[in-house]
């Protein structure tokens, strides 16, 4: 066999893998996530977390010129030769993402770790809502002392990088698989082009840094570190990651990681209930302190300053990659975090 068809044979033999791997998710939560994942993703963070600049993005940056340079260079050199290298590419890249974190995808679900429901009546979660407002009412009146004062963070976003490890070690002492160590977060230097993309932020798979756009209203902002970490230990699911992220924030000893948490997953929540009952919506919303409110029109100008047709392209490519990778909801998974928080309150009885 001639070596140009080697890899890109390997990439149909991964992907054959990949099919029957999804049926043993105990394997892979033995062995990879618990196993050889934690290795691997701690030498990253150790080497990389320490360099102030995104090392992914420059990466990133760099691959996709020379992509672009090479596709020039070889126009001429014929479809099939062309085909063959780029999925010798493929292949060696698609073997990095899932060995250096992918893997991740097939472990077992964290709802079964956990041993939480997913089940969820609409009664448990108008309760859960009521409940929830309650309580980012009362954080946010501990912060502002006014009910129509919007939450305006005073702390740089260095600064929430590093008080996020707080919220994680208080978070592991109660479930020592969220336990978080050797920090890499990072402020993404595509963050513009992440914010026309309509993303807060990623994990970079291939050196395992917390990439976060630095654009972001800062109300928000502990939320999304703390949901991009909760990628680092090992979680894809992104509905686990907000259920991890909110985990970690409330868990926080600071205010202002508190609010960013409980007025994200009540924005999910009262979104959900407004999908279904307008009217209940309406009268849950008056309930909310208009300063909260302030900080949810704060998002919402933010995000529409760029929303192009990009934004729309991206999601719509986003929702099917996370289709293809065992998260079936796709792109509205990230919403389905709901069905974790009710049912775990259900089991603690506090918020």
């Amino acid at each position: 066999m001639k070596r140009k068809y080697i890899l890109p044979l390997f990439l149909f033999f991964q992907i054959v893998f990949l099919k029957v791997l999804a049926f043993f998710p105990e394997f892979v939560e033995k062995w990879y996530s618990n196993g050889l994942y934690i290795y691997i993703s701690k030498i990253s963070r150790t080497i990389l977390g320490k360099i102030p600049f995104s090392v992914g993005d420059l990466i990133y940056t760099v691959a996709i010129i020379y992509v672009f340079y090479w596709l020039i260079k070889n126009r001429k050199t014929g479809w099939k030769n062309i085909t063959l290298s780029v999925l010798s590419f493929i292949s060696v890249i698609y073997f990095a993402f899932h060995f250096l974190w992918a893997f991740n995808y097939y472990r077992v679900p964290l709802f079964e770790k956990m041993e939480i429901n997913r089940e969820y009546t609409d009664d448990d979660l108008l309760n859960f809502t009521e409940k929830l407002i309650d309580k980012t009412n009362e954080i946010h009146h501990k912060i502002t002392k006014d009910k129509t004062k919007k939450v305006i963070n005073p702390y740089s976003q260095n600064q929430i990088f590093e008080m996020t490890q707080n919220g994680f070690d208080r978070l592991a002492k109660q479930h020592s698989y969220f336990s978080y160590s050797n920090p890499s977060q990072k402020k993404s230097l595509l963050s513009l082009p992440l914010t026309y993309m309509g993303f807060g932020g990623y994990l970079n798979p291939f050196t395992n840094e917390a990439q976060v756009n630095d654009k972001l209203p800062m109300y928000g902002f502990p939320n999304v570190v703390c949901h991009e970490m909760a990628h680092q230990i090992g979680f894809g699911s992104e509905s686990e990651c907000n259920f991890i992220g909110f985990l970690a924030g409330i868990s926080n000893e600071d205010l202002y990681f508190q609010y960013s948490a409980y007025s994200n997953a009540l924005r999910y929540c009262i979104g959900t209930i407004a999908a279904k009952d307008e009217k209940l919506f309406k009268q849950l919303k008056q309930k909310v302190h208009p300063g909260i409110i302030e900080n949810y029109k704060e998002s919402e100008v933010f995000w529409k300053q760029y929303d192009t047709f990009i934004d729309k392209a991206f999601h719509a490519f986003y929702d099917q990659y996370l289709k293809s990778n065992q998260q079936e909801d796709g792109i509205d998974s990230y919403s389905k975090f709901i069905d974790l928080l009710i049912n775990y309150y259900r089991i603690k009885g506090i918020l």
